[in-house]
């Protein structure tokens, strides 16, 4: 297998989006709707070095979308034709339109420059999402892939992401899923077939360097 050209050369901050995945308070907050993952999320470091990577991507100019999943109070328009759908609906914390729930999570930062997508259906941030046309009209070619989690929707954004010709980049220590020995196995296994590998000091390195987007003034 030939190897992957190198991580500089991948992120150039002309030309990179950051996205978070399902980054928000009901998921992997203090409103937490699934305890396990936003423990692990938590104690393995994972969220902090989102929060890392979406400090460094503002620094450096590199575009931040945030994907949030969310459903309407009744449901309308939402699947239900998996058992993770059914069991969402009968959580103590659901990620409802309007609620705290579906906030961009603590110690993530938004800022006005960043972009939010909502999405009421599916796993994927980015099938049936704006999110391919916004990374269209952004001029990305390569796509960072943070959040959680490592069992649904990181895959799927990744696989989705390289689907439609992007190049997809994961740095591995801020991804979390549960069990917690499952995410690495899935990065090794998975997502390093399709992907490149890197680490947040890694990522955060390559945002650095001079030649980013300007921010308006």
């Amino acid at each position: 297998m030939s190897s992957s050209p190198p991580l500089g050369d991948l992120l150039d901050p002309r030309h990179t989006v950051l996205l978070t995945v399902e980054c928000q308070r009901g998921v992997v907050g203090p409103d937490e709707a699934l305890p396990e993952l936003a423990l692990a999320a938590r104690s393995s470091g994972a969220l902090d070095n989102v929060a890392r990577l979406v400090a460094g991507a503002h620094e450096s100019g590199v575009q931040v979308i945030h994907a949030l999943a969310e459903r309407r109070p009744d449901g309308r328009g939402a699947n239900r034709n998996a058992r993770l759908f059914r069991a969402a609906e009968r959580l103590p914390v659901r990620q409802l339109t309007g609620t705290a729930a579906v906030q961009v999570a603590p110690p993530i930062e938004v800022t006005e420059e960043d972009l939010v997508v909502r999405r009421l259906h599916g796993l994927s941030p980015i099938q049936g999402t704006d999110v391919d046309a916004l990374l269209r009209n952004l001029g990305c070619r390569t796509l960072v892939v943070a959040g959680v989690s490592a069992n649904v929707a990181i895959p799927n954004a990744v696989f989705d992401a390289v689907n439609r010709g992007y190049t997809a980049v994961v740095p591995a220590d801020a991804v979390a899923g549960v069990p917690s020995d499952y995410t690495p196995a899935m990065i090794r296994h998975t997502l390093a077939l399709v992907a490149t590998v890197a680490t947040t000091d890694e990522v955060l390195a390559c945002f650095a360097r001079p030649g980013g987007r300007l921010r308006p003034e």
